[in-house]
């Protein structure tokens, strides 16, 4: 197919692309609400103050989301017991679910800016909340606070809590980390810490190119396509999306990381398959009743799949399994990886279901085996061990 053509998903027909095609939708809506352009004002002025004036909106907006990805999973990994801490970050993952789905709610009977009023609860409730939450012990001890440290792990494992094993093991642990100098990002290509960079980053990269970012950013379209309204279809999303994070938090310590995360692929590629064929059947003219089943069934059993597993079990390997002083740009770059390929995954979705829907899908579900495989051959599992226990395990492999 040359430059500039694609395949209409519709109907099956090569038409020539310009730029203006390449802004719109994938999937078409018929009786779709007229919207505004806005770039056709004739003021280069007023065009370039509206660019600038979205992305500092959008700056505004992904400050949280920079937030979330610097702090959360270290300061997890750093305060909580062995055997609650894939739980207490599963948690976050559905803190962000549930906020997600409320935000949706919300802003069917509100305006946008009163929308993003709401935003200061959660802020406010986090600055109260901080000047209770104990400083982390791993940081007291490295910095040489022994009686700070012993009373914050005893305030977070509680009053009556034997915490002199512990105790003993982080000291030993930090007193070796001493001797170490500080990490740096070459220091990751060591032959004793390259296995940790492979795990974490091997896993934000099969995190997002399963396609979760595409499939859900285009889920109303999806449906509508498949003859759900819109505004059902998000509710439906919802209605599972949030139950299943909640059953994965309490999985994650119970069945472990490794078979978590292969269940929640293998459902993945179920998902993509049944969404694919759906594409394919309607390309092709076959089976058309069944379309619209396949449709829905796929995206609801794929967001299910990555919601119990997938979407949250990553972040919590990642933030177990790198030593703590190379902790920081670890976690620095296999955040980056995560988030590039967010972008990308976002980016080529539209292209790529103008190119083919159904093949699309094929190649997000390819992406699910090899999650399966990866982790089956290359991650060790890390539940019930505390972070030393597991740093012994990864290079004794």
């Amino acid at each position: 197919m040359a430059i500039g053509q694609c395949k209409d998903v519709e109907s099956g027909e090569i038409r020539n692309n310009s730029l203006e095609d390449l802004e719109q939708p994938f999937i078409k809506q018929e009786n779709s609400v007229d919207f505004v352009d806005w770039n056709t004002s004739n003021s280069s002025t007023e065009e370039n103050g509206s660019i600038w004036m979205v992305l500092l909106c959008t700056f505004v907006a992904v400050c949280g989301s920079f937030q979330f990805g610097c702090c959360v999973p270290i300061f997890i990994a750093e305060i909580a017991p062995k055997n609650l801490r894939g739980g207490l970050a599963t948690l976050n993952q559905l803190m962000i679910v549930l906020g997600s789905s409320l935000a949706f709610v919300i802003g069917t009977v509100v305006t946008w800016r009163s929308l993003a009023l709401t935003g200061l609860i959660p802020c406010i409730v986090l600055l109260l909340g901080l000047c209770f939450v104990p400083e982390s012990p791993r940081w007291l001890a490295k910095v040489g606070h022994e009686k700070e440290f012993q009373v914050a792990l005893q305030r977070l494992r509680g009053k009556d809590a034997d915490i002199t094993r512990e105790a003993a093991e982080i000291q030993v642990y930090i007193e070796t980390l001493q001797t170490l100098p500080k990490g740096s990002l070459l220091d990751l290509f060591q032959r004793k810490y390259i296995r940790s960079v492979i795990i974490g980053v091997g896993l934000m990269v099969f995190q997002q190119f399963v396609g979760i970012n595409g499939i859900g950013f285009y889920a109303n379209e999806t449906f509508a396509e498949a003859g759900l309204s819109g505004k059902a279809g998000t509710i439906a999303w919802a209605c599972i999306q949030v139950p299943i994070t909640a059953v994965g938090a309490i999985l994650v310590d119970k069945s472990g990381r490794r078979p978590l995360i292969m269940v929640s692929a293998t459902g993945i590629f179920l998902g993509c398959i049944l969404a694919g064929t759906s594409f394919f059947l309607k390309g092709h003219g076959l089976l058309l009743e069944w379309a619209p089943i396949f449709t829905v069934a796929g995206v609801l059993i794929y967001i299910a799949s990555f919601s119990i597993g997938m979407g949250a079990v990553p972040w919590v390997i990642m933030s177990e399994i790198f030593p703590i002083h190379i902790k920081g740009v670890a976690g620095s770059l296999v955040v980056l990886v995560n988030w590039s390929g967010a972008w990308a995954v976002s980016y080529t979705y539209n292209f790529l279901m103008s190119w083919s829907s159904y093949g699309t899908y094929f190649i997000y579900s390819g992406f699910s085996i090899l999650a399966v495989l990866f982790v089956a051959v290359l991650v060790p599992e890390t539940k019930g061990k505390t972070l030393e226990e597991i740093q012994a395990c990864i290079n004794a492999d």
